[in-house]
Order: C-alpha cells, then sequence, then structure tokens
C-alpha cells in the first residue's frame, strides 16, 4: 500500500492535491482514500491532507502515522513540532520540499539520510499578482515520484478535480502538474511501496478509563445568553511576529499584503505594526518579508522575558 502526506498551510490547495493524485491513481486502477485533516481551519494555519492507495480493498483508517512519502508545499513548516512533517518517517520515506534550499542541506537541518527531493518552482512571470497553482505543483510531482501513474491519467485527474474553476486555471493547473511530474526526471518511481499492518501483532493502545459521571454531573446546560467567555485570536499564538526596525525598508506592502487576516496596518513613519490581539502567529510575514526584518519569536519566551505569565 502507498501511503502519502501532503503538508501546507490553509490555502495551498493540499486538499485539492490530494484528490488530485487520488483521482489519478483510481484511474490507475488502484483503490483509493483521500481526506485532508485540519487544525485551527484558518488560513493560513498548517494542515495536511492524506492518500493510501492499494490494489486491494483498503481497511486501514484514520491519519497516515507510517508514511511512504510526504510533501510539504511551505518548508516553513518543517521546523514547527505542531505541523507534524517528520512525524513517523520511516529511513526510506521519501521527503519531497518546496524550497530555495538544497536536499543536502535539508539532510544536514534534520539529521535524516532519507531520500530528499526538491520540487521544482513555478514560474511566475515576474507577476506578483500570480497565484501558484501549489496544489497541482505537488499532486505533479508525487504521481511521478510513485512512478505508477501515467501522464495521460494524470492530465485527466487534473481535468476532472479542477476544470470547475474555470478555463484559465484548469490550462494552468494542467501546465504546472504536468511540468513538475516531468520535473522529477531520475528520481521517478522512486517511492517504495509500504508494508501492509499485521493486525494479529498490533499493540492494544493504552487507553485511560474514565469512570461513567453521575447525571447531576454531567447532565446541566446553560441556557442563558451572554455566558461565554470571548478568546483573543493571539492567545494561541505559539510564535510571535516581531519587527527589527533597523532592518525595516518600510516595504509594507509586502507583509500587508502576504498576512492572511490582514492584521498588520502602518504607523505614521510607514513601519508595518501588527496587532498581535488577532495575529494568529502563521509566520508568513517573516517568510515573505525581503528585508529579513521580521523575525520568529517564541511567544512562551517572549511574555517571559516581558514578565508576562498570561
Amino acid at each position: 500500500m502507498y501511503r502519502i502526506r501532503f503538508h501546507g498551510r490553509g490555502g495551498q490547495g493540499m486538499k485539492t492535491a490530494s484528490r488530485i493524485l487520488g483521482t489519478a491513481l483510481f484511474r490507475g486502477g488502484f483503490q483509493v482514500q483521500d481526506a485532508p485533516r485540519y487544525g485551527a481551519e484558518r488560513r493560513g494555519a498548517p494542515m495536511f491532507a492524506f492518500v493510501r492507495a492499494a490494489r486491494e480493498p483498503i481497511l486501514e483508517r484514520g491519519i497516515i502515522t507510517n508514511p511512504d512519502l510526504v510533501l510539504v508545499a511551505d518548508d516553513s513548516l518543517v521546523g514547527i513540532p505542531a505541523a507534524g512533517v517528520m512525524a513517523g518517517l520511516r529511513t526510506d520515506t521519501v521527503l519531497a520540499i518546496a524550497s530555495d534550499t538544497d536536499a543536502d542541506t535539508w539532510r544536514h537541518r534534520l539529521h535524516i539520510n532519507n531520500p530528499v527531493v526538491i520540487l521544482p518552482g513555478i514560474d511566475t512571470d515576474d507577476d506578483d499578482t500570480h497565484i501558484p497553482d501549489t496544489s497541482a505543483q505537488c499532486a505533479g510531482a508525487a504521481a511521478a515520484l510513485i512512478g505508477k501513474v501515467s501522464r495521460v491519467v494524470l492530465t485527466e485527474a487534473v481535468t476532472e478535480e479542477t476544470s470547475g474553476f474555470g478555463a484559465l486555471a484548469l490550462e494552468a493547473n494542467l501546465e504546472t502538474a504536468l511540468a513538475a511530474f516531468d520535473a522529477i526526471g531520475l528520481q521517478t518511481g522512486s517511492v517504495v511501496e509500504g508494508a501492509a499492518y499485521d493486525v494479529a501483532s498490533s499493540v492494544r493502545p493504552d487507553w485511560v478509563d474514565l469512570s461513567a459521571e453521575a447525571s447531576a454531573v454531567a447532565a446541566p446546560n446553560i441556557y442563558a445568553a451572554l455566558t461565554s467567555v470571548q478568546v483573543r485570536t493571539g492567545l494561541w499564538r505559539t510564535l510571535r511576529p516581531l519587527l527589527e526596525r533597523d532592518k525595516c525598508k518600510r516595504c509594507h506592502w509586502v507583509c500587508g499584503s502576504y498576512c492572511p487576516d490582514g492584521v498588520i496596518a502602518v504607523d505614521d513613519a510607514g513601519y508595518p505594526e501588527i496587532d498581535y490581539e488577532h495575529c494568529k502567529g502563521c509566520m508568513i510575514c517573516v517568510a515573505q518579508c525581503p528585508a529579513h526584518a521580521l523575525v520568529a519569536v517564541a511567544e512562551e519566551e517572549y511574555r517571559t522575558a516581558k514578565g508576562d505569565g498570561a
């Protein structure tokens, strides 16, 4: 059975990538599962999608904990433990990353000897308004790395899954998917199919048995209005973007435009000003800042340094 995970951020199309790959494998004669898994369900927040494919009926359920192939659409996720990019990797698991950093550097950073594939970049024609077809790129690369999907079948799958977005979107997705498929080159078919689980020898989870509460404790409901607590978005942030003003070039339209929640304003001097009450800490502004004036600081460390234990 092939087990594939797509990691990205909300809005990057990882659900669509899993559907394209799942449809291609299904058209290629496989039994298939494909599904997304969301965290905060907000644009920019880490999420993943997965695909299982086998020649026999698939009896496994739930998330994939031991993938054969992991594709990462945003390399800033690799260093975030909560994103789970590295979870369950075997020594032969192929790690494919959309990145400007070479494979040897990634292996050194992650202390792994796994096969690492750098996904080919998308030509944006120097047009900053172009939205990269990331889902098609990841799906095309995955199809080539598995080596069980032909170019024709991939074309059919992309058409089936993205034709509803319009003719221009379909053309762009087809071009991107096929370019990624062709660019894999000698690494085509390098993904090793994982073995089936041996159910008979599986270990029972270490369940925690909880006794049922008395109905007097469990039954009451609150019907009165205005009783919920207002929770600020910033309370669940784990990383905080901080501005180093001496490095800032005041090109606030870059970080402000990329912020998925529009929480970056401009102060009177032209510097970006972040609304931390509503910043969720996705770090997209940090990744996009051309001057590297925005840096990521652990929220706990920041609060400790400020003497704020809240």
